[in-house]
């Protein structure tokens, strides 16, 4: 009766969404340990051909990882060092633009009409002193170790990704194939019990059956791994060659048309253009509305609007599905609810993580022998 309640496909169903639900909640929580995990694994897709060069040159594991290390590091590093210096230069710029800005908000009230004394007088300085500061200092504080320990976490998590995705990557070839291979064994075994005449060729031929499947079994397991570590590479390195790109282009634009700071708004495009279809449209606000407050002029801002546009339209509606999508083979249905189920588990990190994520999900289910898994892939698909 039990198992009669089990098979039903009613229960089944309810059973697995509770189960995601359940999941859903642990990544939730366990974000702090989940993101820099997944963050650790990614970077070992990255650094797979780095590392794969080492081990065929004979380097030891121990001097690779500690150059892997010793690149992150400085990476990290040299982007911190940017970030923090082009925004330093900006906030130093600040009061002007301030003011600019005030003279905008003040002007398109008159014209418009407005008569709320909050527009007509509008002071971003005023609402700036509104801000509890010592708040401000403790959550920027609290933000800023809390990045330092992410970084810290990651590299913790990377070393050990390093030096032991090899030893459980055979745990589960191991376990994988001894249960495929299992259900085989018992067949074999069944088929010469009840035919004595067969007793002789289950002497012979037994070993020779159960390591035909075993081959099988091991190589749809290694296809299955290097399918994730192919795509997973390429998106990533893809993905940062195209950004990179985007973000020098817009660069030269704005630096073209004179706007102040281009190379923090091309670094915008470049980081933004991470979160699929949302990033874009945050990465083209940003820089018009500084065109705005530098320029006043609603023209000129539509102009290099366009341009931006234009340029954003090139490179990740045309160059990047060629690139990128016909690899991951993902429907853009699926790209925008995944970068908002993943927005509510994860935040911002989320929407950066919800291509490569839902990729090896798609990969892992494509490769089910079981056709409701099938269908799933087939609805993932474009």
């Amino acid at each position: 009766m039990a198992k009669r309640i089990i098979q039903d496909k009613t229960v089944k169903f309810f059973i697995v969404v509770m189960g995601l639900v359940f999941i859903t909640i642990i990544l939730k929580e366990l974000q702090n340990i989940f993101i820099p995990f997944v963050i650790a694994y990614l970077l070992y897709f990255l650094f797979n051909p780095l590392n794969s060069f080492f081990e065929k040159k004979r380097i030891p594991l121990g001097i690779t990882v500690l150059l892997d290390v010793i690149i992150l590091a400085l990476l990290a590093y040299g982007i911190s060092f940017f970030i923090i210096d082009s925004f330093s230069r900006f906030g130093s710029q600040f009061p002007i633009y301030a003011e600019k800005l005030n003279k905008i908000v003040r002007d398109a009230a008159v014209s418009l009409g407005v008569s709320d004394q909050f527009f007509k007088n509008f002071s971003i300085q005023s609402l700036i002193e509104t801000i509890d500061y010592k708040l401000l200092a403790g959550n920027l504080f609290n933000s800023t170790f809390s990045i330092l320990g992410n970084i810290l976490f990651v590299l913790f998590f990377f070393v050990f990704v390093v030096t032991g995705h090899q030893s459980t990557y055979e745990s589960i070839k191991k376990r994988y194939v001894y249960q495929k291979v299992r259900p085989e064994l018992k067949k074999i075994k069944k088929k010469y019990k009840t035919n004595p005449e067969l007793r002789t060729e289950a002497t012979n031929n037994l070993e020779s059956n159960l390591n035909s499947e075993k081959i099988k079994k091991e190589e749809k397991l290694t296809y299955t791994f290097k399918e994730i570590n192919e795509q997973i590479k390429k998106y990533i390195v893809s993905k940062i060659l195209l950004n990179f790109s985007a973000g020098i282009i817009v660069t030269a634009i704005l630096a073209l048309f004179g706007l102040d700071f281009p190379i923090i708004w091309g670094l915008f495009t470049f980081l933004f253009n991470f979160i699929p279809t949302i990033g874009s449209a945050i990465a083209l606000i940003l820089p018009l509305l500084m065109v705005l407050i530098q320029f006043g002029s609603i023209g000129y801002a539509l102009l290099i609007g366009l341009i931006i546009i234009g340029v954003q339209t090139l490179i990740f509606n045309f160059l990047e599905p060629t690139i990128i999508g016909k690899s991951l083979n993902l429907n853009p249905l699926l790209i925008l609810l995944a970068v908002l189920v993943w927005g509510y588990i994860w935040g911002i990190i989320g929407m950066l993580l919800a291509v490569p994520l839902t990729a090896i999900i798609k990969i892992i289910i494509s490769n089910s022998e079981s056709p409701d898994l099938q269908f799933i892939s087939d609805l993932m698909s474009k």
